[in-house]
């Protein structure tokens, strides 16, 4: 019997979990799914924004090709490309019930990504009822499904939904940021959010069980890039693309607490959805499947993973290389040292990193990850790093080159730009 899937997505949390290390984080329900399943230690977005990440997550395909190169909201209404074809829209084509409850941030009209049905984004804890009350059903009708459940924490503003502050447990301030009363405080609050999205997602793990639906339920659950800080959010350094990535599926055998260290990027999460439900994956995916590293088979390790910003808050072109131990970040357009999203800019963190983030961006950078891995210092300019430099820059553009990345071929216009044009035309 084919197994239902639960895929839980969330905003800005990047791996700030207790699974992870964080101890002062209250997420025990998060803990208690990589305890019972297995975790990835080295998973990473694509992306270090919202829609272009959860684009590559749910196609296979690097936002650069499926057309997502920014956010899909006004003003910048990016989109997929007519022919993409999202998760939900290839497991509904092969006899799945399909459901989106919460949150997407890919589409203006959710029902064509190929969901049967779709409930709006609401607080976590009205996701989670919403969850019981399709499980109930679900249950009862006993087909296959494909739930999408996206929940908006931990997006600001923190007391979404009534979180409120949580340092019960003391306070995590990531030392690439400053561990100062202002970053203090803020930490509580994201730490609040953070227990609201757990205990939500331990409803949902409840509800699972309750309605005898665990064993031969795949649950994944990921964020789609880091947290909203300075140096986190919008950038390609690991606190903007490091993600936790979880899942549990007891029949086959995705149990036990065990730990990956393996480099995945999620542009191979669907293409391993694909394999390990016996479904053809399409050919034109980017992504490479590790169900044979979850299954204890031969599985050929990735090397590297490729990450990209093209719009955000505005023009911001960029794209890296990361392997285990080092990183190479080309800047393809000027801009300031470090980009600082919108929202990030309310951060009371902000001002006192000013001294860190204003300057200018060098075309390159390159970073050593293990003698630096907060990427501070750039060594693109070192002689002694010159052939790691060469190597990676390879890397980088055959990666450019298989994926048909627009930027080869110059500058890329933004739905914003065409707006304008035409807005001329008519105008003369």
């Amino acid at each position: 019997m084919q197994p239902n899937i639960i895929f839980i997505t969330c905003h800005d949390l990047g791996k700030h979990l207790s699974c992870y290390g964080e101890k002062t984080v209250n997420s025990p329900a998060l803990s208690e799914l990589a305890e019972s399943g297995v975790a990835m230690d080295n998973a990473f977005c694509t992306a270090p924004q919202c829609s272009p990440s959860r684009s590559a997550l749910h196609t296979g395909r690097h936002a650069h090709a499926n057309g997502v190169m920014g956010l899909t909201h006004q003003p910048f209404n990016w989109g997929l490309h007519g022919h993409e074809r999202h998760v939900a829209q290839i497991l509904r084509e092969n006899g799945y019930v399909t459901a989106l409850l919460g949150e997407q941030h890919l589409s203006h009209n959710p029902v064509s990504l190929g969901y049967h049905l779709v409930r709006p984004r609401k607080a976590a804890a009205d996701v989670a009822r919403d969850v019981d009350d399709f499980l109930c059903t679900a249950a009862q009708l006993g087909e296959p499904f494909y739930l999408e459940v996206g929940l908006v924490e931990a997006h600001r503003p923190y007391d979404w939904g009534g979180a409120t502050p949580d340092d019960a447990l003391g306070v995590s301030v990531p030392a690439y940021l400053p561990d100062a009363p202002e970053a203090q405080k803020e930490f509580a609050e994201l730490q609040g959010a953070i227990r609201a999205l757990d205990q939500a997602i331990g409803r949902i793990l409840r509800s699972v069980k309750a309605y005898d639906l665990a064993q031969n339920t795949w649950i994944l659950f990921t964020a789609d890039h880091g947290l909203a800080m300075p140096r986190a959010k919008g950038t390609l350094y690991d606190p903007g693309i490091g993600v936790a990535l979880l899942m549990r599926w007891p029949e086959a055998g995705l149990e036990g607490g065990r730990r990956y260290s393996e480099l995945v990027s999620h542009v191979d999460v669907a293409p391993t959805l694909f394999e390990g439900l016996g479904i053809e994956t399409p050919g034109d995916v980017h992504g490479h499947s590790y169900w044979s590293l979850l299954q204890g088979e031969a599985y050929q390790a990735r090397e590297a993973i490729f990450a990209e910003k093209t719009f955000h808050t505005a023009y911001e072109p960029m794209r890296a290389v990361r392997t285990r131990d080092f990183k190479l970040i080309a800047n393809f357009e000027v801009g300031p040292l470090v980009d600082v999203a919108d929202d990030v800019r309310h951060s009371p963190i902000y001002p006192l990193m000013l001294d860190q983030i204003t300057g200018q961006r060098p075309p390159l950078e390159l970073y050593d990850l293990h003698s630096d891995p907060w990427e501070k210092r750039n060594l693109a300019g070192s002689a002694q790093c010159a052939q790691v430099k060469q190597d990676l820059s390879r890397l980088l553009v055959e990666w450019m080159r298989s994926t048909d990345d627009p930027l080869l071929r110059g500058p890329i216009p933004s739905p914003f730009y065409e707006q304008a044009v035409a807005g001329l035309r008519q105008g003369s």
